[in-house]
């Protein structure tokens, strides 16, 4: 006898599928969540098994395979749900499953507002790490189901950390339930307030000015002032060296304009950077840069290195374009923090490069230097002179000595 997985939709009798509400009324043997079996409607099997875990679920279908049996669970059976576990163990036992999806939370919340929700971004911060300021980060409205320990608030003060404060927000509380209430407001409103915790949140789309595209911006496109920075073909080769991939944590000790830290930021889109600058000017600037390329997963963090790096998490990679003549502690910092990180060193003077050479062997590791040289065409009447930039060197961390790392 094949066993029946149900979604129960939002909770309510009425969200949930006449089919659905037939498969429970001629089962046999009904199991679930506590929650979930204290709801259901009327004329369904006393027979009733709390149960959450997909193994246990399993094992107690097994038990009798000619009983007729349902799994009951909330929501959609194909939106983060268990069901998703739950069937390869099935399959695995010789177990025939049926699936009978419904009505989810994100259907209902759009339908109340009265929009399409088919370009949203649909994340769940229910039991899974979830990062927000990384999801709205697309371009898209992002649809957030909550629970536990992280709700609608939560979500929010995420986003207020990241000064994201006035980004448009929704919450659903208690959808299709009679005392169901939607809230609409700012990220900075919602963050104080509290809430159900049968709740779900909308964010909409971030908006940005630049569109995003492989690295490497013109200078142009960056905020600058009379601040430092680094320039486009510089800035190219310094990512590539670093390899810095999506989900990594990155810091950029010396970070000027920011343009380093954005492009970062832009490639680590689901990590976090840290742009750690001293000069307040700059750091205001740096904020502005990030305004500017919607960069939010970028925090700028300012003090003076190494001190300023204590509180950061261990990066996966580093960039470091300025030290103040704190060469050796800032690179004793990056291996304390984690041995293994990748590093990218800046220089434009000869003494740069000699202090960051030997604090790497210093540290038992090898250096590549490249030297970059970028000459600018100017139009001069009928002919174009080229005007070259200071020659930049990029110092690269190396394997040890032993060639462990």
């Amino acid at each position: 006898m094949p066993v029946t997985l149900v979604g129960l939709g939002c909770g309510t009798e009425e969200t949930l599928t006449v089919e659905g509400s037939r498969a429970l009324r001629r089962a046999e043997l009904i199991l679930g969540a506590p929650r979930l079996l204290d709801a259901l409607p009327e004329g369904c099997a006393l027979n009733r098994q709390a149960a959450i875990r997909p193994e246990e679920i399993a094992a107690a279908v097994g038990e009798d395979p000619a009983l007729r049996s349902c799994v009951v669970y909330s929501g959609d059976t194909g939106f983060y749900s268990g069901a998703r576990v739950l069937l390869p163990l099935l399959k695995a036992a010789g177990v025939e499953a049926k699936v009978l999806p419904g009505l989810s939370s994100i259907q209902v919340l759009a339908a109340r507002l009265g929009r399409p929700w088919q370009d949203w971004k649909l994340c769940s911060a229910h039991g899974i790490q979830c990062d927000p300021v990384s999801a709205v980060m697309e371009g898209r409205p992002v649809f957030f189901l909550t629970g536990g320990a992280v709700g609608p608030a939560q979500l929010c003060c995420r986003l207020v950390q990241a000064d994201l404060g006035t980004l448009a927000v929704t919450v659903g509380e208690r959808l299709t339930y009679e005392d169901e209430r939607i809230t609409q407001g700012r990220a900075e409103e919602l963050a104080e307030r509290r809430f159900h915790p049968l709740s779900v949140l909308l964010a909409e789309a971030v908006e940005r000015q630049i569109p995003p595209r492989t690295p490497g911006f013109a200078d142009e496109c960056f905020l600058r002032e009379e601040i430092p920075m680094t320039k486009q073909e510089v800035r190219a080769a310094a990512l590539a060296k670093l390899a810095v991939s999506p989900g990594d944590i990155v810091w950029d000790v010396g970070a000027g304009t920011g343009s380093v830290s954005v492009e970062l930021a832009l490639s680590a889109r689901k990590g976090q950077v840290f742009a750690v600058e001293r000069d307040k000017d700059a750091c205001a600037l740096i904020r502005r840069n990030r305004a500017k390329f919607g960069a939010w997963n970028l925090a700028v963090v300012p003090g003076q290195a190494p001190e300023a790096l204590d509180a950061l998490p261990p990066p996966d990679a580093v960039f470091i374009g300025g030290t103040g003549g704190q060469m050796d502690k800032i690179v004793g910092a990056v291996q304390e923090k984690n041995p293994k990180a990748r590093m990218c060193i800046s220089a434009i003077a000869l003494e740069t490069v000699g202090a960051a050479i030997s604090a790497l062997a210093g540290r038992g590791f090898g250096a590549e230097v490249v030297q970059i040289g970028v000459g600018r065409a100017k139009d001069g009447g009928r002919l174009h002179m080229l005007t070259a930039n200071n020659p930049v060197f990029l110092i690269t961390k190396g394997k040890t000595a032993e060639a462990g790392l």
